[in-house]
């Protein structure tokens, strides 16, 4: 039953209105939970919407006229709602005034009504330009389910234009009425249910769709935010469980090995949660059971130091390491790294070497024929204790000697079927050691990477300078000539640059596009105005940015790399060559440089339609600057406006450099609340109304079930309606991990 498609239940036409928003089937639409609910007699607060904002809003009608255009001819009927405060206009054209009669006799003056549509402005005044509405009491099939509609509370539904709310809930209705308890499954086994005194689903389901009151929502929506957890939670129970079954070649590191050979040369001293980190992962190494350990650390924590040392130990206890990193550039520059740490200790077999060296190896795809030969060899001899790579290393070509240890970096760019692809190279499982720069505050780590052993770094190594990131109009063009001033003498003291851009080439004009006919107002035709202009200017683009960079003055003489991905992995290569050694001591970048990549020099950074990046990547970029002992600066160039959502974030990278910190805000802002998001793949949003942060109780008391479930029936035999639930909702191959 849930699983029958709309079109059969609801007909053609309506199923593909709702098909739009990626409702197909009844569960899909009963799982279409409201975002909020209208109380009758609690109108909408028409201070706080914003231009541009698709909203449904409660409101009072105060007055409605209609009255003939003069100069086009046809006619208009405003209407002006309020919520006792502040007004709001409701403005319908017609060729005819008697095609605006039938609105001009709903929305007579003293009637309450839903009203959605885009916030507009004209003149000063914001405005609904032909919102669809519904008026309370008069919009019911009798005169009983008007009195009912008009008392108890109204769900407003995630919508579209062509798509209201009042029609979802229409449709819901439809589907949800006729149900019984046979019909819907329940993943909450029953003994959870009584436990915590849990409705049904079925019971749930009504309960937020056709609330009796908002206690009614709560409670029902509690049950559906348990549900959630409880799913994620097993799931990642079952997968923790399937690990502990696997046996691991025990790893302790040999005395008198590369490790202390390593940290006998290291140039600095390391942080104590480095050490105690450190610590964790040896005594995890030691052990028969893989090890599974997501290390997070803010950026510029030194993951890189601490993940070395791990490889090192496996390698003196007769294993190999791989380091998996998601792109061609991070890898190169990883294998640099390590090269650079390591110093002879990587050069095993060659003159110079030190005693007991090992090799360090990279593979990428688009790796020379004669450097993947020696890559592939070095790795299934034995011969290179380390190697590096992207994707490639996924490839059934490549071989390892005695596999130890995997070190995935940036895991929210690997699925877990890659990760465990990746592990199923050696004879037994190799241990693995998940990093990610991106700082996750602890309830989300339980949520995402609940069947991983978590360590975090949080001090800074010593001699790292700070980085101050300011906000700047880019329409300021005082401020504008002063970025490229700035970076003028950052480049003449030796220093380096970013310029950050969100596309690789410009838009392309649409001569031949026809306006939106909402944005072509009659009234200004009328009063011989001008239509409102396209709102924004086109995005910055690498190319185009880059080209204008070296006509400017103020960077006469200065060399201009490109770096993007659409680069062969050689051109890639070359430019951050460049970058480095001076030739090209300003870089126009997309995002490619976002994570891993490791300058010194590099002490500006300027990030153009800045509010097009959220929070956690500007983060990681603004992390590119500032990693020697010179200070940072990096300026978010922006044309989001005051009181907008993308100030906002913005606003709060400029304010904070704690990466954990920023991560909390951004769940904060974040309508939705969905942490896992749409790149789930093969399966639904499973996080439709369970809030992270918000609901840390419930995810805990989830967790506890759930592991409990599994240590009673590790195949879910007993809870089937549960099992569905995990393939259904999370994919067969429970790879929920995988980011975009």
């Amino acid at each position: 039953m849930l699983e029958e498609s709309l079109a059969t239940v609801l007909g053609s036409r309506t199923s593909g209105s709702l098909a739009k928003l990626g409702l197909m089937t009844v569960e899909d639409l009963l799982r279409h939970y409201p975002r909020r609910y209208g109380i009758p007699g609690e109108l909408t607060d028409m201070g706080a919407l914003r231009l541009g904002e698709h909203v449904t809003v409660m409101a009072e009608v105060r007055s409605t006229t209609v009255r003939p255009m003069r100069s086009r001819g046809g006619a208009m009927l405003e209407a002006i709602v309020t919520d006792g405060r502040d007004t709001l206009q409701l403005t319908f054209f017609a060729k005819r005034t008697g095609v605006l009669r039938m609105h001009e006799d709903k929305l007579r003056a003293g009637r309450t009504g839903l009203f959605t549509g885009t916030v507009g402005d004209y003149r000063g005044r914001r405005q609904l330009v032909h919102p669809d509405y519904l008026i309370v009491g008069l919009d019911a099939a009798d005169a009983e389910e008007a009195t009912i509609e008009a008392s108890r509370p109204i769900p407003i539904y995630p919508a579209a234009a062509s798509v209201p709310t009042w029609r979802i809930g229409r449709s819901v209705r439809t589907v949800l009425d006729p149900l019984t308890e046979a019909d819907v499954p329940d993943p909450i086994p029953q003994p959870l249910r009584d436990l915590h005194r849990l409705p049904t689903l079925l019971e749930a389901l009504r309960g937020v769709h056709v609330p009796d009151d908002l206690d009614h929502v709560k409670r029902s929506q509690h049950r559906l935010k348990y549900e959630e957890a409880l799913v994620l939670q097993t799931a990642l129970a079952r997968r923790r469980a399937d690990r502990e079954s696997h046996s691991a070649v025990p790893r302790a590191a040999a005395g008198g090995g590369l490790l202390e050979a390593f940290d006998a040369r290291v140039p600095f001293p390391l942080t104590q949660g480095q050490i105690e980190v450190g610590r964790e992962i040896s005594a995890d190494l030691e052990r028969a059971t893989p090890m599974l350990r997501l290390l997070q650390g803010d950026v510029g924590a030194g993951k890189t130091v601490v993940a070395l040392r791990a490889m090192l130990a496996v390698v003196d206890a007769g294993g190999q390491a791989a380091l998996l990193a998601p792109t061609e550039v991070l890898a190169a520059q990883h294998e640099r790294t390590l090269r650079d740490l390591l110093g002879p200790l990587a050069d095993g077999g060659t003159l110079g070497g030190a005693d007991g060296a090992t090799r360090v190896a990279l593979l990428t795809g688009s790796q020379g024929a004669a450097r993947k030969r020696q890559a592939l060899a070095d790795a299934a001899s034995g011969a290179a204790g380390i190697v590096v790579g992207t994707h490639a290393l996924l490839s059934d070509t490549v071989q390892f000697a005695d596999l130890g240890l995997v070190v995935v970096d940036e895991q929210h760019r690997f699925g877990v079927e890659q990760r465990d692809q990746l592990r199923a190279r050696g004879t037994s499982v190799p241990h693995t050691l998940v990093m990610t720069a991106t700082p996750i505050p602890r309830t989300v780590a339980m949520t995402v990477f609940g069947d991983l052993e978590t360590s975090v770094l949080t001090e800074r190594p010593a001699g790292r300078a700070e980085t101050v990131t300011h906000v700047v109009p880019a329409d300021n063009s005082a401020w504008m000539s002063r970025i490229w001033q700035r970076m003028r003498e950052e480049i003449d003291a030796g220093r380096r640059a970013y310029v950050v851009c969100p596309r690789i080439e410009g838009d392309q004009p649409e001569d031949d596009a026809e306006p939106d006919p909402v944005d072509e107002d009659p009234r200004a035709l009328e009063a011989g105005e001008e239509p409102a202009a396209a709102a924004r200017p086109p995005l910055e683009a690498v190319v185009d940015v880059a080209e204008r960079l070296r006509h400017l003055p103020a960077l006469e003489g200065i060399g201009i790399g490109e770096m993007h991905g659409r680069l062969t992995g050689e051109q890639k290569d070359a430019a951050m060559a460049a970058f480095v050694d001076g030739a090209t001591p300003i870089l126009v970048s997309t995002t490619v440089i976002e994570v891993g990549v490791d300058v010194p020099q590099a002490s500006t950074m300027v990030v153009l339609d800045a509010e097009h990046f959220g929070i956690s990547q500007l983060h990681q970029l603004r992390g590119r600057v500032g990693r020697a002992s010179e200070p940072g600066l990096c300026l978010l160039v922006t044309h989001a406006q005051e009181g907008t959502p993308s100030l906002e974030r913005l606003t709060a990278v400029a304010s904070t450099s704690d990466g954990f910190a920023l991560a909390e805000k951004d769940l904060e802002l974040r309508r939705e609340g969905d942490v896992l998001g749409a790149a789930q793949s093969g399966g639904r949003n499973s996080l439709r109304l369970l809030r992270v942060l918000r609901d840390a109780d419930v995810l805990g008391v989830a967790r506890d079930d759930a592991r409990g479930l599994v240590d009673r029936d590790p195949t879910l035999a007993q809870s089937p309606a549960l099992a569905q639930a995990i393939a259904v909702w999370l994919g067969e191959r429970e790879e929920f991990l995988e980011r975009t």
